[in-house]
């Protein structure tokens, strides 16, 4: 779990992981920069489990560092990622996924569906991932091919431990998923595993220049590796386009051009699927 001035949030996300049935984890909490409340917050979290570990950076870097900073602390086989805002929402998330990688030995990675919400804890919508590794590899040049916070993957694929490219200042989570997906098969659930933050405030917003050029640069990194080239190509140069508009008019149509980008990249929602 990677935090940064949000302690606001991070005590419902701590308390996601202890909601889990499974319960043989160690959880990660690596502070980019410093926040002292976080760190207040926190240590009372640390003195009651042994299993939270803290890990103040001091410095303020880019996510690629600080996750690569985890997962060189990391002691488990299989890594899960929760973003500091985000919400575990079923209680039986990590057995599912821990069995389904334990069965499947071709695969590295498992994600699943997700639910849009704001800061004031409304949905705004909700979205399942193309599930077998054919679909998902016809769409992952247009949007990220697995959620973070959704995500359980082995610490070891291939004989070594895959680091995020700190080359990539944005967007540096779907391109190590890109990456993973290059040392086997990934899968995504079709149940709503997270409830995922997306808010004016987040980074997601602030950083929407800077994310359509590493679009632009990270389509064209693996184009080689999966399919639909010319059309996310397309795409990523018309987000650019858009990042260019008013910021009035940003805040204005942010949402809802969210999620129609999110609805593009989704799966339908098959029968019997149900939202925690």
């Amino acid at each position: 779990m990677l935090t940064y001035n949000r302690p606001q949030f991070i005590r419902r996300a701590i308390s996601s992981v202890y909601g889990q049935t499974f319960q043989a984890w160690e959880l990660i909490i690596v502070q980019d920069g410093s926040n002292p409340e976080t760190a207040g917050l926190l240590k009372d979290w640390i003195a009651k489990d042994a299993r939270i570990r803290y890990f103040p950076r001091g410095i303020a870097g880019s996510i690629a560092e600080a996750s690569n900073a985890g997962l060189g602390m990391a002691q488990g086989e299989y890594i899960a990622i929760l973003d500091d805002d985000d919400v575990w929402s079923i209680p039986d998330k990590l057995d599912m996924q821990v069995d389904f990688l334990d069965r499947h030995s071709d695969y590295v990675a498992c994600g699943g569906g997700y639910v849009v919400i704001n800061q004031q804890n409304q949905e705004r919508g909700s979205f399942l991932k193309p599930q077998d590794d054919l679909a998902i590899r016809s769409r992952a040049l247009l949007a990220n091919p697995i959620v973070n916070s959704t995500a359980l993957f082995r610490r070891i694929a291939n004989g070594s431990a895959l680091l995020y490219d700190v080359s990539m200042r944005q967007f540096a989570d779907w391109d190590f998923w890109l990456t993973l997906g290059g040392t086997g098969k990934l899968y995504n659930f079709p149940r709503y595993l997270v409830n995922y933050a997306l808010w004016e405030g987040g980074s997601s917003f602030r950083n929407q220049r800077a994310n359509a050029r590493a679009a632009i640069h990270l389509v064209r990194k693996h184009r080689r590796h999966y399919r639909g080239f010319a059309l996310a190509s397309l795409l990523s140069c018309l987000y650019f386009g858009y990042t260019c508009l008013p910021l009035w008019l940003r805040r204005l149509s942010y949402d809802s051009l969210s999620a129609l980008k999110k609805a593009l990249a989704s799966s339908p929602r098959p029968h019997g699927a149900t939202k925690p």
